[in-house]
């Protein structure tokens, strides 16, 4: 294991920048944006306006999802020589469901600085409204496009002990509210934040009936977040068969949740005892 700083030459920040309200820019993010010697940014066109409304001149390049190899290892290499540069993302936080996660890995793995400036970010605030709970939480990117694979990516965060974050674009929202109310029924809680921070923020709490009778002759418009409760979709005690607590254990552990954990929530959820569902885990975990 290695740490950022000392005798690194050059300097990689990964700024955030607002989700809609400019005020939300942090006096460090603008200092930065205004002293380094570029910014890449999945849409030039984009971070050129927030540059131009916060009085900075700087050069731009893109940096997006299908950006060439050759070019990473370009600006890899200028950065390794001394240079510094700040990835931005379209809004919020770079690298959550965008493509700067390549960069910074490959950056990091030449000796460049990383240097985080955080800021807004469209999970947490809508995490911090929604009312389920975060002190654990699973953000799941954005949801698939095609109805079979929405509806599995659906399923496992209906089936989830976490609370559940995703991204949904506006055209796609009501197919993917017709497939929630496929895997989970009408009467499932969710929160649609919609357009946080800009002009006409929409925080719409309900179920997921009252969210399709919502949008049903309204088109929607602009960022979508979606939060659901956790573990509403988990079978009940009596009727959780071995196979069903396999599978459940096997979905905790992918999430990153500790054996003993695990455990315990399966041991409540089902009823058996805290010493059967811990060796179940553990038989689990240690699996080749």
């Amino acid at each position: 294991m290695s740490a950022d700083g000392g005798r690194r030459s050059g300097t990689l920040y990964v700024v955030a920048t607002p989700i809609g309200n400019l005020e939300d820019i942090t006096d460090r993010a603008r200092r930065v944006l205004g002293e380094v010697g570029l910014v890449l940014a999945e849409d030039t066109r984009r971070v050129r306006t927030l540059l131009s409304a916060l009085g900075i001149s700087v050069q731009v390049e893109s940096f997006h999802g299908d950006t060439h190899p050759g070019k990473r290892a370009r600006l890899v290499a200028r950065l390794a020589e001394g240079a510094t540069m700040a990835l931005v993302s379209d809004a919020g936080t770079p690298v959550l469901a965008d493509p700067g996660a390549l960069l910074v890995a490959e950056a990091a793995a030449a000796g460049v600085t990383i240097s985080p400036i955080p800021g807004p970010c469209a999970i947490t605030a809508a995490l911090s409204v929604c009312g389920f709970g975060a002190d654990r939480f699973e953000f799941a990117g954005y949801a698939p496009r095609r109805t079979d694979e929405r509806r599995e990516f659906l399923q496992a965060l209906v089936a989830s002990p976490l609370t559940g974050v995703f991204f949904e674009t506006p055209h796609r929202l009501r197919e993917c509210l017709d497939d929630l109310r496929a895997v989970a029924g009408d009467d499932r809680p969710l929160v649609i934040c919609r357009e946080l921070t800009k002009l006409h923020e929409e925080v719409l709490r309900g179920t997921v009936a009252e969210a399709i009778a919502r949008f049903a002759g309204d088109e929607p418009r602009g960022e979508i977040t979606i939060v659901l409760p956790p573990g509403e979709g988990m079978e009940a005690p009596s009727s959780a068969d071995d196979a069903t607590i396999r599978a459940a254990a096997t979905r905790m552990l992918e999430l990153g949740i500790g054996t003993r954990d695990a455990a315990g929530l399966l041991s409540e959820l089902t009823g058996r005892g805290r010493n059967e569902m811990y060796a179940l885990v553990l038989a689990l975990r240690d699996a080749p």
